[in-house]
């Protein structure tokens, strides 16, 4: 089962404070685990959200809206994606997580759709054309 893994934004990250040399080599020693488990597929930090932008559609209507945005404890400050067995093995690995703010924090976990999910809905067709779209950016 796949799952994105994100780090809930802080006053502190939305600050654009960055992570300390020991908050990097703690987060550091727990990516290395994670790679070598075969759990880590990806994982970034993302800049606050004043350096980004939402856009908010309406039928064929498009609206920009420059960030900052209001709501820090429902923004996102970074993201894994995992391949795990379960939730269960996943919440087990991100009990082990750093702290990754300065502060009090928190960590969502969250299962990606799979294929599967889709019943019939997702024709043969449909199938084939995602499963070629996997294989092209797995390949970058």
């Amino acid at each position: 089962m796949r799952v994105m893994v994100m780090v809930k934004a802080t006053e502190d990250s939305e600050a654009g404070l960055l992570p300390s040399t020991e908050m990097l080599e703690a987060m550091g020693r727990f990516n290395e685990e994670l790679v070598q488990a075969g759990i880590m597929l990806a994982g970034e930090g993302l800049k606050p959200s004043s350096r980004g932008k939402r856009v908010a559609f309406d039928g064929p209507g498009r609206t920009i809206i420059d960030g900052p945005f209001t709501e820090t404890r429902e923004l996102v400050a970074g993201f894994w994606l995992w391949e795990v067995k379960d939730m269960a093995e996943a919440l087990e690995w991100v009990k082990r997580c750093p702290n990754p703010m300065p502060g009090p924090s928190e960590i969502e976990i969250r299962p990606l759709y799979e294929m599967s999910d889709f019943g019939a809905a997702l024709t043969p067709e449909l199938a084939e054309r995602e499963e070629r779209l996997r294989e092209r950016t797995a390949g970058r």
